[in-house]
């Protein structure tokens, strides 16, 4: 049964999903192509982060006909109307995330292997509206990412013998 209250969620997720990214093309007097519906419900069907590259080779392996170029376009279109946000973590390769329905969350960044951790702490809402009242302004959005070490790596090192240097 909670597996299909889950689907269930998810298909009307999805359906407001297009139904935002369809009044959002009309708007801007965009195409509604196939191939765009197809990138935001493979981008929907995704779980955590990803990257173009990452998605495109997805697409392409689910023998989904996509052009890089549709897909670089189409998230763009996405960012543009909320439906995405793109994170840069320290490195070239932006990542992307669906941002629908979504809790806001921060993230955590493993120096060692790049694994992306995300967390929830009210604290930061509290931040946000101290930093709002003291200067008067409206926060729209914000991105919190601490860089560091995980445990599983740290334990690698603690582990790792000690080499000595020659002399």
């Amino acid at each position: 049964m909670a597996n299909f209250i889950g689907m269930k969620e998810n298909q009307e997720s999805l359906d407001t999903v297009k139904k935002i990214f369809t009044e959002y093309l009309e708007g801007k007097g965009h195409r509604k192509t196939p191939e765009r519906y197809t990138i935001l419900k493979e981008i929907y069907a995704t779980e955590g982060h990803f990257d173009i590259e990452t998605l495109y080779i997805r697409m392409k392996n689910n023998k989904y006909r996509v052009s890089r170029a549709t897909l670089y376009n189409t998230i763009e279109l996405l960012l543009d109307c909320n439906l995405v946000t793109k994170h840069q973590f320290g490195n070239n390769c932006a990542q992307f995330e669906r941002s629908f329905k979504f809790r806001q969350h921060d993230h955590f960044i493993c120096l060692a292997n790049g694994e992306v951790m995300e967390f929830y702490d009210a604290r930061v809402n509290e931040i946000k509206d101290f930093v709002e009242k003291e200067l008067k302004v409206k926060i729209t959005h914000h991105s919190l990412t601490f860089y560091g070490i995980c445990e599983n790596h740290q334990a690698e090192k603690k582990s790792a013998p000690a080499i000595k240097e020659k002399k």
